[in-house]
């Protein structure tokens, strides 16, 4: 049956469509300027997918305590999934290679969970965080640094005061 509904089609619309304003909003707050102005985050493909693979990151973690949500943040995932997919192939990489490439942006995006999830959890902890995963260095400028791990701090303050229903549906104001 399964085989018959990805030939014919599916009457019932795709459940991860719901996430896509979600989604939507996460890569808006991603390409704010100030996160490549102030905060020197490479304005780079490999800057660019930082800054989305972070903010995902803040809005997973703050939905994985939520149980109702853990079906959304899987759509989520794969929302981001299929964007990455279709950026890679839109940059010109062919079928062969676009597995290998989604593998390691899966891989990044799970230890950018794990690295966020400690600097979180351990404030002292998120500088280095945002250096390994945002800057991909050892160091930083200190003044961008503090831009970047003060504006995920309020993204991540401002995430916790919604309804997991309202930042699933996308009408959340973060």
């Amino acid at each position: 049956m399964s085989l018959l509904k990805r030939i014919f089609g599916s009457s019932a619309p795709d459940p991860k469509n719901k996430l896509v304003p979600l989604y939507n909003q996460i890569v808006a707050h991603a390409r704010q300027p100030h996160w490549y102005e102030q905060g020197k985050v490479p304005d780079s493909l490999d800057g660019r997918f930082d800054m989305v693979a972070a903010i995902l990151s803040l809005v997973l973690i703050r939905l994985e305590g939520d149980e109702p949500f853990a079906q959304d943040m899987a759509y989520l995932t794969e929302v981001f999934v299929d964007d990455m997919d279709g950026q890679l192939r839109e940059s010109g990489v062919g079928d062969v290679i676009v597995g290998k490439y989604m593998g390691k942006m899966m891989s990044a995006l799970g230890g950018r969970l794990t690295a966020f999830r400690a600097g979180l959890a351990q404030p002292e902890m998120l500088d280095e965080s945002i250096v390994r995963n945002i800057y991909r260095a050892e160091t930083a400028d200190p003044v961008a640094l503090m831009h970047v791990h003060q504006g995920l701090l309020v993204l991540e303050a401002s995430l916790a005061s919604q309804l997991s229903e309202t930042i699933v549906e996308g009408n959340a104001t973060w």
